[in-house]
């Protein structure tokens, strides 16, 4: 199906009729018209040639006085004057003026003058077939322009003219500053003597219209980023890897040390990398997860302990001890415990000493209670004393009761490793109506740590 529009161009007419008077100045251009210096006259812009995606979505451009439409592309048009009769009608056909006789509609008149008074009007000359003629005052130097204007003849006269860009001012001819007026620069117009330019702002440039701004795609233009580019209207930003951070430039990109930022990036010792870190831990100690340091157990892992020897694991590392700790007089009854078996011969030492090791970490955090000893055989009417017997020479310990049978050793001072401690605690039994009084020992070998983990 065919669309069929008609235009009525009555502003057509209005265009036309401003030809007849005066010329007029540039600044009485209406918007979609633009002075033309040559005739003198508002002539309609062609916004269809102008502007090169005036229309969209496949619609074809269609210029009309003082504007444009857009219409589909099977769309009719037929142009009309305005009046009733709108359909189209085949043109008459019009008779081209003698182009080397331009007074063909007058000749009657011009040649009566010129028979009767052997004269012509002012402008015209007599040629020898007794007709007038126009004179060309342009060509044979009859004129008066000034130098900077342009001499257009015309019947029976001339015209002087500014050059395209110029205006008349008085009589001289002066710069138009087409900036001043519409100049369809997106962005910037720059005059210039006789013309204009556009400019765009930064981050664009101009179309191939010469009018338009279009962005720049910094990114595929040039490399200016070190690591990642992204580009936005008018600029673009850069984006470092992670582990680096934008210089001071915002365009380099430099390691980010995040071993400086804390102390606690690391359990241990923290070691920057270009774009990272990695945590690092000590001998005896292995990597968990990525900063912490766990204690390896030597004594499942493997040890140089001998077969009459005991593999003790602690923090860091690990010792070797006797499974048999006994001496004389004392004999192995149990696992780590050594009892006197002759009454005799035990007369002012303990009845039992029970081996025992534990491990601390260095610079534990104190006061700590780290090790509990009770009765194990309960009388009824016994009363049961506890003391640190040897190993605390320097006030380290303190043995704290919780119970009539029970007591607890407290870390008074902080201690820092590695190094191994020897503690003998006491406990003492007494039962007043059997008049029975005896004591036994707990050597506790402590082991600190050569670190806080």
């Amino acid at each position: 199906m065919m669309l069929e529009i008609y235009l009525v161009m009555t502003v057509a007419a209005s265009a036309v009729s401003q030809e007849a008077e005066e010329p007029v100045s540039y600044m009485q251009c209406t918007e979609g018209y633009e002075y033309d210096p040559i005739k003198e006259v508002c002539k309609d812009i062609d916004e269809c040639a102008l502007v090169s995606d005036a229309c969209k979505g496949g619609m074809k451009c269609i210029n009309h006085y003082g504007g444009y439409l857009c219409l589909p592309q099977n769309a009719q048009i037929f142009v009309t004057n305005g009046d009733e009769s709108s359909q189209p009608t085949d043109p008459i056909p019009q008779t081209p003026l003698n182009p080397t006789n331009p007074q063909t509609r007058t000749q009657s008149n011009h040649r009566g003058v010129a028979a009767g008074a052997s004269q012509c009007l002012p402008g015209f000359t007599l040629d020898e077939q007794n007709y007038c003629h126009d004179v060309d005052e342009c060509s044979q130097g009859l004129h008066t322009c000034n130098a900077d204007q342009i001499c257009y003849n015309t019947r029976g006269s001339y015209t002087c003219q500014c050059h395209p860009g110029y205006q008349k001012h008085g009589e001289q001819c002066v710069d138009r500053n087409e900036c001043m007026l519409s100049h369809y620069c997106m962005h910037r117009c720059v005059n210039t003597a006789g013309s204009y330019y556009c400019e765009c702002k930064d981050g664009y440039q101009l179309a191939s219209n010469n009018h338009s701004c279009v962005d720049v795609n910094e990114c595929d233009l040039t490399q200016s980023c070190q690591h990642q580019c992204f580009n936005l209207l008018g600029s673009y930003i850069c984006q470092c890897d992670q582990g680096y951070e934008l210089a001071p430039d915002s365009v380099s990109c430099v390691d980010i040390d995040e071993c400086a930022f804390s102390s606690y990036m690391c359990q241990y010792v923290c070691i920057n990398s270009p774009g990272g870190y990695s945590c690092i831990c000590p001998e005896g100690y292995r990597l968990q997860r990525t900063r912490m340091c766990q204690d390896i157990n030597e004594c499942d892992t493997g040890h140089e302990c001998r077969e009459d020897e005991m593999c003790w694991n602690y923090y860091g590392g690990h010792r070797c001890y006797p499974q048999d700790p006994c001496l004389e007089p004392y004999v192995l009854t149990s696992e780590n415990r050594c009892s006197c078996q002759s009454a005799g011969a035990c007369r002012g030492l303990p009845q039992s000493i029970i081996y025992k090791y534990m491990s601390i970490h260095s610079e534990r955090t104190v006061p700590a209670d780290i090790f509990q000893i009770q009765a194990t055989n309960i009388f009824s009417s016994a009363h049961y004393t506890f003391r640190i017997k040897a190993g605390n020479d320097g006030g380290e310990f303190f043995l704290r009761r919780f119970s009539s049978v029970g007591a607890m050793l407290v870390l008074t001072k902080s201690l820092e490793g590695p190094q191994e401690l020897i503690v003998d605690l006491e406990m003492i039994t007494q039962h007043t109506a059997m008049n029975y009084r005896s004591s036994s020992f707990l050597r506790l070998t402590i082991i600190v740590g050569p670190y806080p983990f």
